[in-house]
């Protein structure tokens, strides 16, 4: 994490600042109980024939555009640094990220931040480890970190963890505009739906399959790097004590190459996760389209030295 977590002359700020007030609670609960149950009706629906080229096309779209937006704005650039991009670049990928409904652009940044300083330790938001190890207490821990630690948290201290973004005007915008930007991700789809077949029905099924079970998918994915990728899988590389990321395979081009968790914890402003022989990482791959076309620079591109030196056992892929 490059911003430091001491102000001048005043000491280390606090962890967290305070609860989530009861109207972002209330909120919470709509915003991931509703698009959960749309997922678990989607079969039926499919089944049902409610389910077009045009609502696969819409949630397509939906899903790639916000799922990038985080991946690459919320995560790699505005987490990490790790790269440099032009003021309409940086707005768009604050946009796009939050088009994902995972919360205003600082507030997840700052926890994200958090959760590096104290990966699997006392202090991170949400660790699947922090019950215990035993069967119970991993159960226990593995909702917490998916998905139970929103319902009851203290807010990471956004001076302490992100007052680069607090110092941004552009940001700052971003992130008062949430509710609208929440409102657009989800009659967006239904807008496109519409227009594509003339019809409310295809509004109706877009709305459906391209806000709300678009959203769940991505909630989901996204809370199973912190929960999955931080008990089963694979750690070729070697991260700080305690750290327990691994890469999950099954999960890295719904994830848009993020399940590839371990290398990101080893090396966490690298612009790419996928490094070994096989690991696909779109977010990278555009990344790369962005520098080319000038919109981002100064990436912070993997050194094969410094990933060899850190490859923990013998015999594992080089990286490529």
């Amino acid at each position: 994490m490059s911003t430091a977590l001491t102000g001048p002359n005043t000491g280390p700020k606090p962890l967290t600042q305070g609860h989530q007030s009861r109207g972002i609670l209330a909120a919470l609960w709509a915003f991931v109980v509703i698009p959960f149950l749309a997922l678990l009706a989607a079969v039926p629906v499919a089944w049902g024939g409610w389910l077009g080229w045009s609502d696969i096309a819409v949630a397509a779209f939906w899903y790639m555009l916000s799922g990038l937006g985080v991946t690459v704005g919320y995560h790699r650039y505005f987490t990490h640094g790790s790269f440099k991009a032009k003021p309409w670049l940086r707005v768009a990928l604050g946009v796009a990220g939050s088009f994902a409904v995972q919360g205003e652009i600082i507030q997840w940044v700052a926890d994200h931040r958090r959760h590096h300083a104290f990966s699997d330790l006392e202090g991170d938001p949400h660790s699947p480890w922090r019950f215990g190890e035993s069967v119970g207490g991993l159960t226990r821990g593995l909702f917490h970190a998916h998905v139970g630690w929103l319902f009851n948290r203290e807010l990471s201290n956004r001076e302490r963890f992100a007052p680069d973004l607090l110092a941004d005007p552009a940001t700052r915008r971003v992130d008062r505009l949430f509710p609208l930007l929440v409102a657009i991700s989800l009659l967006g789809p239904a807008a496109m739906g519409g227009l594509l077949t003339a019809s409310w029905q295809g509004a109706l099924t877009a709305f459906f399959w391209g806000g709300l079970v678009r959203v769940a998918l991505l909630h989901h994915v996204t809370w199973a790097i912190n929960s999955v990728c931080h008990v089963y899988g694979e750690r070729p590389f070697a991260m700080r004590q305690g750290d327990r990321a691994a890469n999950f395979w099954p999960l890295a081009l719904l994830s848009f190459g993020e399940s590839w968790h371990n290398l990101h914890h080893a090396e966490p402003t690298s612009a790419r996760h996928g490094v070994l022989r096989g690991q696909l990482d779109p977010s990278a791959r555009v990344i790369w389209l962005l520098e080319k076309t000038g919109a981002a620079w100064a990436v912070r591109w993997p050194k094969p030295e410094r990933l060899t030196a850190k490859l923990a056992g013998a015999g594992q892929d080089r990286p490529t």
